[in-house]
């Protein structure tokens, strides 16, 4: 199944403010999950949770993104450090600007970065330093490396300095060291990474890039400062925009294996996921709805179909067989369902996920699902009430994170030149 993109139905101007929003929509995700998770199993369990499910679907999204942007190791597994920093730019792990890594190249072999601006340590400092060190310690010291060795297996990311902050107000607000060195010991996968290898979201083939597009059609140039999105061709924005979305669906399988492991029953497991997906659902919804100025167009119903074709929810195309035409939404199994991903939750019998996104456009909107025709088919409408459809309490606990009402800025995309040289 190798279907058409649905954001090959956007310019390449909206494509370039989506790609960094679905970047940190991705990151937003355990803003969505983790609270349920505290709830369930403590913070304790919640922090083993975090780590297995990075580390589980990092390792895949990050070999994904360098083939797909021809910025692969010529020999796999000896990848160097620019490489590592190229495939961070395009992570869902490290949305531009909201975790704002700022790069050193010393040689191949060893480099440097430190975060200007972290987004997910100002949303846990006011939590206190327990929840910091869980974060910048815990959580960090593992899916750090689980990210480097997809690169190369004798990669290390070590800290220089990190939170707790000592000021209160230090700045940058970590640093850190990547070394590769052939003397490294090769770290242990966790065990879920096997499993999310098996998925079909691992597998799952996109439309290629044409070369023939204005515009770069890959990343196999010298490491930039920042990732210019407009400078990239319209077809390579449709790649990267499915690939992030893509990284989101490991990253969900990840975390459902994880979960799962923890559960008395794959009913508890669907409670939790159902609550992540409806929180992330409703951000994502608020947050592309803002940057594509959808609330602004005169027919609401048809700027919240525009939003359901670009939700991750619903993407890739590839991954998620879904029709939208006008009012009307036609879901058909896919490849989704055999990961039982996120619209595999959904269905005539529950549709929040929906619901909350469709209302980000305006509160009146809502959505009614009913069965197809076909097996496993079902049809959902977009309608208006009269009266305002009341926020989702698990849309409320997720805009906690500054992530939901952060704001990208313009910036110019300069060349990273090695530590010595011109």
């Amino acid at each position: 199944m190798n279907q058409t993109s649905r954001y090959a139905d956007f310019t390449r101007e909206e494509l370039a403010v989506i790609v960094p929003e679905l970047l940190l929509i991705g990151q937003l995700i355990d803003r969505a999950g983790m609270p349920w998770c505290i709830s369930a199993f403590g913070r304790e369990e919640m922090l083993q949770i975090a780590i297995e499910e990075w580390a589980a679907a990092s390792p895949i999204y990050t070999r994904r993104m360098q083939k797909a942007l021809d910025f692969s190791p010529e020999e796999p597994g000896r990848g160097d450090v620019p490489t590592i920093f190229k495939g961070l730019q395009l992570d869902i792990g490290a949305p531009p600007q909201f975790m704002d890594f700022r790069y050193i190249v010393h040689d191949r072999w060893s480099g440097e970065f430190h975060l200007d601006h972290c987004g997910a340590l100002m949303d846990v400092e006011p939590m206190g330093e327990d929840y910091v060190r869980g974060m910048c310690h815990d959580i960090e010291d593992p899916t750090f490396d689980a990210t480097a060795i997809a690169t190369n297996p004798h990669a290390q990311v070590r800290p220089i300095h990190r939170p707790p902050r000592v000021p209160a107000d230090r700045a940058p607000h970590c640093a850190w060291t990547v070394k590769i060195d052939d003397s490294f010991p090769e770290p242990e996968p966790v065990s879920a990474l096997a499993v999310n290898e098996r998925s079909r979201a691992a597998t799952v083939e996109l439309t290629p890039i044409d070369p023939r597009d204005e515009g770069l059609s890959d990343y196999s140039g010298a490491l930039m400062s920042d990732v210019d999105f407009l400078a990239f061709s319209h077809s390579g924005l449709v790649r990267i925009a499915d690939e992030i979305c893509v990284q989101m669906a490991l990253l969900d399988n990840a975390f459902a294996i994880a979960v799962d492991a923890r559960t008395d029953s794959a009913d508890d497991t669907v409670k939790i996921r159902r609550k992540q997906l409806v929180g992330i659902a409703g951000v994502a919804g608020e947050r592309l709805t803002r940057a594509l100025a959808l609330a602004e167009q005169d027919d609401a119903v048809n700027a919240a179909a525009r939003l359901l074709a670009a939700h991750p929810m619903l993407n890739p195309a590839a991954y998620v067989n879904a029709e939208i035409d006008g009012a009307c939404l036609l879901v058909r199994p896919s490849l989704v369902h055999q990961d039982n991903g996120w619209i595999a939750l959904c269905g005539p019998e529950w549709f929040t996920p929906l619901r909350a996104a469709v209302r980000a456009v305006d509160p009146h909107l809502d959505i009614e699902v009913t069965t197809g025709a076909a097996v496993g088919e079902w049809q959902g409408t977009i309608v208006r009430r009269d009266e305002p459809i009341s926020e989702s309490d698990e849309v409320a606990v997720t805009k906690f994170s500054t992530g939901s009402e952060f704001t990208f800025e313009p910036r110019r995309s300069l060349p990273l030149f090695i530590v010595g040289e011109a």
